[in-house]
């Protein structure tokens, strides 16, 4: 049953009879009121933040009503999002005087991203926004400032980002705050985050899956989340579905999901009943905690879930003419939209502001007065916008030596599977601070080797429970992102393999994370962190089993569009690439790293000290495969990724045969950005070595895993682009062979040979003699192949065989 404590190993579970405790609604707290100088700080702390917030939205001058409030007081214009910041600024009291009081951990982290006017104005009475923009002094000219400047160019943005002292969540996309939540935790048996998650959020695909979270989460090794679902009841413009639904309705989905919900909508004593309700929930964590670190798990713990039901816009204008504000969705964005221009709704902001009595709130010198800071923790690494780890997390890794793994060359062997292997040492190297994050792919992308030393982390699986797993798999893209981004913000290592077709679910996810990821980089104390680690395999070259549906190479792209200082692609061509490539990326900081690689056994093209120095140079003349060790080309064959460039090797292996007087330069590219334009990207090549690997007037043609047009977008600039061909995934196959979907979409060997003659045959004449004849050759050989893999169902015997020298 939930919440029986059991010795292991364990038995088998018995059943679960949740239902039964829908019908008792015991979801009450009992209230033991607050000490009564507690009550009035938390209530003046809530009545300054919430009167700054305010003032934030509208106030150019004049901040602390000093004088009688006029037009020229008013912002030109009129940005940000009242709604959700009085139940934002409401929690952000409380966990306030629950770390006083506890001396605990805590990272809060806010779905409704959009209210950071409460969040900032929180964040300048504990004295965080000073510590780190001095321009933000805790005193008036700082206040002055922060409400200003908000919303205004040069100033803090709308929405929380990394400018946000104590954020590790981008508040623009909603839907991941719970996910980022449960990454944070993982490993930091001491953190408590608390999430507060708006009901319009929770209405997303993310969300609904992140609730999830907990049967990840081992009590003996992690911390806890505290979930605070926000039901205000209003999106936009719409009623949410949280706030349409009663306590009972909400009581039968949180028990399914595997929580005990407790409601806190006592409006006329709200501090006594979220008090009593974050007690009860800090009390129910150690619980579970403790069992766990005793040896003695909770099978199945029911963990704890608030539901904060407090009016939309709460104590904002309540009308403006015959139109309701608090309590609707009128009251999201800025309440009194023609405050500038409308003296009516002038009027009406006065007597909002003035409300909360500032002049009763602040000092002369615009010093908060002290009784608002007694909720406030007194140790400055205690405050929520100061917790180191959340700004300066990073503990590192200790990355094992690749090379004893390494391939012998002119072997076969699968990438993944190496890696596999090299993730394996680096997990027992990194018991606390690297995890695996897979959409249930682990053993299909052949990465199984991690099994070796560990397991899967599924706490609700009575084989998985309580084993210390580090792979965490479940299906759900937008979870392991999530997972993953709370995990390398607070200062771990993750790494997250997907098959190919399917990490662009995550797209929009890492794009927030890139932004939050670049303003982090621009401000003076943020420090780095580890990079966002990809590895897609189970690529399009190799799903001609799966069909059309798992053909899709467009994450390559969505990382090239990011800023240059943090987009990293890689297409190592085999094992021992790959295998350099990885234990670079688990050693960087900052980067979203994406590494392109095959799972099936490949060629091993270079030897392990080589593929290194080709890895470290991002490109190279491949001697081996060229005529003459590459000199005076008549054409230069590019191969990037594994297949592609296995087709390109073995078109120059047949040219020699059939072509012998074309003169051909074989390049890998292993690092797509060092062809980006020279200046553009830190890896970008010069010109001049651009043209040693390319030549200065050959034709060059390109056999490119990815969309054709993400490589024109890189060499756009660069001198001579006419003489450049390029071939990439055209968006065509079916459930067919590995070497037709090679010919379906014009990367093929025979199609490399017939851009070599074409190429060869501009400047030199005996090949320009013969192009007629060798091209039509090229098309027999495409046709007589397509016949065979009709007939046959597979591949030709001798299409993978090669000998590398």
């Amino acid at each position: 049953m939930p919440g029986e404590v059991i010795d292991r190993p364990n038995p088998e579970p018995e059943p679960s009879h949740i239902a039964d405790q829908v019908l008792s609604l015991n979801v009450k707290v009992e209230k033991k009121k607050l000490p009564e100088d507690v009550t009035t700080s938390l209530k003046d702390f809530r009545r300054a933040a919430c009167y700054i917030a305010a003032a934030m939205i509208f106030l150019r001058d004049n901040t602390l009503l000093e004088r009688i409030l006029t037009f020229d007081d008013v912002k030109h214009r009129l940005l940000g999002h009242w709604g959700t910041c009085p139940g934002l600024i409401l929690v952000y009291s409380h966990l306030n005087y629950l770390i006083r009081k506890h001396n605990m951990d805590m990272i809060y982290v806010v779905g409704p991203g959009h209210g950071a006017p409460g969040i900032l104005a929180s964040l300048w009475l504990e004295g965080s926004m000073g510590k780190f923009f001095p321009s933000f002094s805790r005193d008036k000219k700082g206040l002055h400032n922060l409400i200003t400047k908000f919303s205004v160019t040069g100033g803090p943005p709308s929405h929380i980002n990394a400018e946000t002292p104590g954020a590790i969540h981008e508040g623009g996309e909603l839907g991941y705050a719970l996910a980022v939540s449960f990454g944070a935790i993982m490993d930091k048996p001491d953190l408590i985050v608390t999430c507060v998650i708006g009901d319009g959020e929770a209405e997303t695909g993310p969300t609904a899956t992140a609730w999830h979270g907990y049967k990840y989460i081992d009590p003996a090794e992690s911390g806890a989340v505290i979930p605070i679902v926000h039901v205000n009841g209003f999106k936009i413009s719409e009623r949410t579905i949280y706030g349409c639904m009663d306590d009972k309705e909400l009581t039968a989905l949180f028990i399914g999901y595997g929580y005990q919900p407790r409601f806190v909508d006592d409006l006329q004593d709200i501090d006594a009943d979220l008090a009593n309700s974050l007690e009860w929930a800090i009390s129910e964590i150690r619980r579970i905690q403790h069992a766990a670190r005793s040896g003695k798990p909770i099978m199945k713990p029911q963990w704890p879930v608030i539901i904060l039901r407090t009016p939309k816009g709460w104590s904002g204008p309540k009308k403006v003419g015959n139109q309701f504000i608090e309590g609707s969705f009128h009251s999201h964005q800025v309440p009194l939209p023609k405050a500038k221009s409308d003296e009516q709704q002038l009027h009406q902001l006065r007597e909002w502001l003035s409300s909360y009595g500032p002049e009763e709130l602040f000092n002369e010198d615009g010093t908060p007065l002290q009784h608002i800071l007694d909720t406030i923790p007194s140790q400055d690494e205690k405050k929520m916008g100061q917790l180191k780890d959340t700004y300066d997390p990073y503990v590192g890794i200790s990355v094992p030596d690749w090379m004893p793994l390494g391939i012998e060359k002119g072997t076969k062997a699968s990438s993944m599977m190496a890696s596999g292997k090299l993730l394996n040492e680096a997990l027992q190297a990194n018991p606390n601070s690297l995890r695996l994050f897979s959409p249930d792919e682990l053993e299909s992308n052949k990465l199984n080797a991690v099994f070796e030393h560990t397991g899967r982390n599924f706490q609700w699986d009575q084989y998985s429970n309580a084993q210390g797993g580090r792979v965490i798999e479940i299906l759900s893209e937008h979870c392991c992102q999530g997972f993953m981004q709370g995990y390398t913000l607070t200062g771990r290592v993750a790494v997250f393999p997907s098959y190919e077709s399917f990490l662009g679910i995550v797209h929009t996810m890492m794009v927030q994370y890139a932004k939050f990821g670049k303003l982090a980089h621009e401000t003076s104390w943020r420090k780095p962190i580890g990079s966002m680690n990809y590895i897609e395999t189970s690529t399009w070259t190799r799903q001609e089993h799966n069909g059309f549906s798992h053909q899709n190479p467009s994450f390559i792209g969505a990382v090239l569009n990011l800023k240059p200082d943090a987009a990293r692609v890689y297409l190592p061509p085999d094992a021992n690439c790959f295998l350099s490539t990885l234990a670079h990326c688990l050693r960087s900081k900052n980067y979203i790293n994406l590494m392109v690689g095959s799972k099936q056994p490949n060629p091993v093209f270079l030897s392990p000290k080589d593929a290194e120095t080709h890895c470290r140079a991002g490109a190279s003349i491949w001697e081996f495969a060229s005529t003459e060790q590459g000199l005076r080309p008549d054409v230069v064959l590019v191969g990037i990724g594994a297949e592609l460039t296995f087709e390109v090797v073995k078109a120059a292996e047949l040219l020699r045969e059939i072509v012998p007087e074309l003169r051909v330069r074989v390049v890998n590219v292993t690092d797509l950005m060092v062809l980006e334009t020279e200046g553009r990207h830190p890896h970008a090549l010069t010109n001049q070595a651009f043209d040693s690997l390319f030549t200065e007037d050959r034709p060059i043609h390109f056999n490119y895993h990815g969309y054709a047009t993400e490589l024109k977008g890189l060499l756009f600039a660069r001198p001579g682009t006419a003489r450049m061909s390029i071939e990439g995934y055209q968006e065509e196959g079916s459930t067919t062979t590995p070497f037709d979907m090679m010919l379906l979409n014009h990367v093929s060997r025979y199609h490399v040979m017939e851009y070599a003659l074409r190429g060869g045959a501009q400047v030199n004449e005996k090949v320009r003699a013969r192009l007629v004849p060798l091209e039509a050759d090229l098309k027999h050989r495409i046709q007589k192949t397509r016949d065979y893999i009709l007939e046959n169902g597979k591949d030709p015997d001798e299409t993978y065989e090669m000998n590398i020298v």
